[in-house]
C-alpha cells in the first residue's frame, strides 16, 4: 500500500496534478487541509481513495471534518490540520492529543514545513507544502508505504 500525503495546497493545483500524474502505484491520497476544496478537483482527475481534512483557511466548508481517525494497515492514525494545537510553535499539545486518542501516528500540516519525528512510540509526520514552503524549506510531500514494514519519507520537489 502506498499513500501520498499533501497539505496546504492553497488552490495551486498545477503542482498537485503534476505530482500525482508522475507517481506510480498510488493507493491513497491524504490532504491535510488548506484548501480542502482542491480535493474535489483532484478526485475528478485521479481514481484514488482520498481522505481530506479541513484547515484554518477552509472557511465555509461545512462538509469536511476537522479531524479524523483512520486505520492504515495495523496503524491507528490521527489526521488533523494542526492549527488548533499550535504546531507552528511545537508539537507538545498535539502529543497530548495523540496520547489521549491512543494513536500510533499523527499526520498534520499548517506550518508548511516538513517534519518527521518519532516520540514516545508515536510518529508525527508533516509533509510540508507542495506549493508554498516556509522557513527555508523546499516544496515537499509525504509518502507512507506498507510493505514488509512501515516506511515513511518526505520528498522534496525541485
Amino acid at each position: 500500500m502506498k499513500v501520498i500525503v499533501i497539505s496546504d495546497t492553497h488552490g495551486n493545483l498545477d503542482d498537485s496534478f503534476d505530482l500525482l500524474s508522475n507517481l506510480k502505484d498510488i493507493d491513497m491520497l491524504i490532504h491535510l487541509g488548506d484548501f480542502s476544496k482542491d480535493v474535489e478537483k483532484i478526485n475528478e482527475e485521479f481514481d484514488l481513495e482520498v481522505y481530506n481534512i479541513k484547515g484554518n483557511c477552509d472557511i465555509g466548508d461545512y462538509n469536511t471534518e476537522e479531524e479524523q481517525i483512520i486505520n492504515l494497515k495495523e496503524k491507528k492514525v490521527l489526521l488533523t490540520h494542526g492549527h488548533k494545537y499550535g504546531v507552528k510553535m511545537g508539537i507538545e499539545r498535539l502529543y497530548y492529543k495523540a496520547k489521549e486518542l491512543n494513536v500510533d501516528m499523527v499526520l498534520f500540516g499548517h506550518s508548511h514545513v516538513p517534519m518527521k519525528i518519532e516520540y514516545d512510540d508515536i510518529l508525527f509526520f508533516n509533509p510540508g507544502s507542495i506549493t508554498l514552503p516556509r522557513r527555508g524549506s523546499k516544496r515537499s510531500y509525504g509518502v507512507i508505504e506498507f510493505k514488509s514494514k512501515l516506511k515513511t519519507k518526505i520528498i522534496n520537489v525541485e
